[in-house]
């Protein structure tokens, strides 16, 4: 048990984004949002952290604040292409840039794989479940087409707001939660 205390004291930052995610998945799982009160914050923090412990690390200060906004623009490059073709919404791009700002570039990038991994697993047996196969594989395919054909970010962000209301919509804080705490755990990050 002191192990894990001693786990949690040491490794806070680690812990405190987990925490963060989770209630950012809550609220979207209920919501299907996730709100820039968690968002906003979370970045912000997360750039004055980094600057803060960059000279105990041996770095001047700007150069924590450095790896953390490049961190955050990592999180940010990761999943904008997805809304900005209406595949996804601004508080999972702000979420996990939220994660790029406290936990930096690589952590992030590799959360996001698991967390992809994760929402691609948590879709199928979304459609499974609802025994709604043969549509959802209908409309994947309709929307790679459209995705490869019309190529124009704003035309398809039109065509995924028309289409809104017949998809399952998965919230995809959840899965970068879970992605991320998976990945953490993974690295033995919590501990």
């Amino acid at each position: 048990m002191s192990e894990l205390i001693d786990g949690v004291v040491q490794n806070w930052p680690v812990w405190l984004v987990s925490i963060t995610l989770v209630i950012a998945a809550v609220i979207d799982g209920i919501k299907l949002k996730v709100p820039n009160w968690i968002t906003f914050p979370m970045i912000i923090t997360g750039w004055v952290y980094s600057a803060w412990v960059a000279p105990s690390l041996g770095m001047a200060w700007y150069e924590g604040l450095g790896w953390s906004l490049f961190g955050t623009l990592v999180g940010l490059a990761l999943l904008l292409p997805a809304y900005a073709i209406g595949g996804m919404g601004a508080g999972d791009v702000k979420l996990l840039a939220g994660i790029g700002a406290w936990m930096h570039a690589t952590h992030t990038a590799y959360a996001f794989v698991v967390s992809a991994i994760i929402g691609a697993v948590l879709a199928v047996l979304m459609v499974l479940y609802r025994k709604a196969w043969r549509k959802h594989s209908n409309q994947f395919w309709l929307i790679f087409n459209e995705i490869m054909t019309i190529k124009d970010p704003n035309k398809l962000s039109e065509i995924a707001a028309d289409r809104k209301s017949s998809m399952l919509l998965l919230p995809y804080g959840i899965p970068i939660a879970i992605g991320t705490i998976v990945y953490f755990a993974w690295m033995d990050m919590l501990v």
